[in-house]
């Protein structure tokens, strides 16, 4: 915000005379919005001057917003407007996080001062998931978390994690454990996973997949040492070696750790807590034979300081390859940690940095 006083820009003409001057120092006290365009600007914003009879002008962006504006895209650029939206934003999660049931779209837009649309689209933007999925998130974790506790019957977990019926868990929990909540909470006691060890170029491979889809893909020299890493995974669960048929579910994973740039058309059962699914799933968006910082996905997921987290989050990902945590690297272009080795991060970059030069 600018060194003049608010009195400066009280009337619309005074505001009209410092948009057609680009005044920077009226940047802070208003916006103003364009009616045949549908967005709104700073005062100092270099975009061409709209005719005077299709502005109105609004005391902040919230209020534009509210109206339906949506901020063009040098004003969604601009240091004031982005911290703004991030604790509109920041806001909207800790109102999603200490309710006890998930709040309407409806009613977490009017928090914000925002159409239902807009709110949707931006709240995507700034955290990589919807408003809904964040709150699933949320309480698939406040729900690990209650079941973690050893005094806690399943039951008290359900209703401290929100669920204001037993019946209303049960048709969730599926989705929310991948199990049921008595078996997740003994260590994955009455689940089903089925595994197979192989061979690839970078070494021992074990593929692991639940009634919901692959949940871990590990890499090692040592085959015994990824049994016990699964183990320690599900210490309770029932894990079965992979038959034949699962063997060419093998064959296909081993096939797309030698090369990358084919995909992998099956589906994964990804646990985590909300921050770190947003993380993955920020991964999964980077192609092959690219590559992006830590900065740049904290960036991408609207937490620009969270970059530690970022790496912690690479850290825990048990799916190598398919979440490609191997395609982020250090500011500096250092390849950094991997939980398999930097010389099979190494390795998996060199590949596909190859097999996107085939395809030019």
């Amino acid at each position: 915000m600018g060194t003049r006083p608010p009195s400066d820009y009280a009337t619309d003409d005074a505001r009209w005379r410092a948009v057609q001057a680009r005044d920077a120092d009226a940047d802070g006290h208003f916006v103003y919005a364009v009616r045949t365009t549908g967005v709104y600007c700073r005062p100092s914003s270099p975009t061409r001057l709209p005719r005077r009879a299709n502005v109105e002008f609004f005391d902040s962006p919230r209020e534009a917003e509210a109206a339906g504006y949506r901020a063009s895209r040098r004003q969604q650029d601009g240091p004031d407007a982005a911290r703004e939206r991030t604790a509109l934003i920041a806001r909207a999660c800790r109102l999603i996080e200490s309710a006890e049931t998930p709040p309407s779209l409806a009613d977490l837009a009017m928090q914000a001062g925002m159409s239902p649309f807009h709110f949707h689209r931006v709240f995507k933007a700034e955290t990589g998931l919807t408003p809904k999925a964040y709150a699933s998130a949320r309480r698939a974790r406040r729900l690990r978390e209650e079941l973690g506790t050893p005094d806690a019957s399943v039951t008290d977990a359900i209703y401290e994690a929100g669920f204001n019926s037993n019946s209303r868990f049960y048709e969730a929990s599926d989705q929310l454990l991948g199990m049921r909540a008595r078996d997740y909470r003994a260590g994955g006691a009455g689940a089903v996973i089925r595994f197979a060890v192989g061979q690839c170029s970078l070494g021992a491979i074990l593929v692991a997949q639940s009634q919901r889809g692959i949940c871990a893909i590990l890499l090692g020299d040592d085959p015994d040492a990824l049994v016990r890493d699964l183990q320690d995974q599900f210490p309770r669960a029932r894990l079965i070696g992979g038959d034949t048929g699962f063997e060419r579910l093998v064959a296909q994973v081993v096939g797309f750790v030698e090369a990358p740039s084919v995909g992998l058309n099956l589906p994964l059962d990804v646990r985590g807590t909300a921050f770190q699914e947003r993380v993955w799933q920020a991964l999964r968006e980077i192609p092959p034979g690219r590559t992006a910082s830590y900065a740049e996905i904290a960036q991408r997921i609207g937490a620009p300081r969270a970059v530690r987290a970022v790496a912690q989050a690479c850290g825990a990902n048990h799916i190598a390859v398919a979440i490609p945590c191997h395609r982020v690297i250090r500011r500096d272009g250092d390849l950094s940690g991997y939980r398999w080795g930097v010389e099979r991060k190494r390795a998996l970059l060199g590949r596909e940095a190859g097999g996107s030069r085939d395809r030019k």
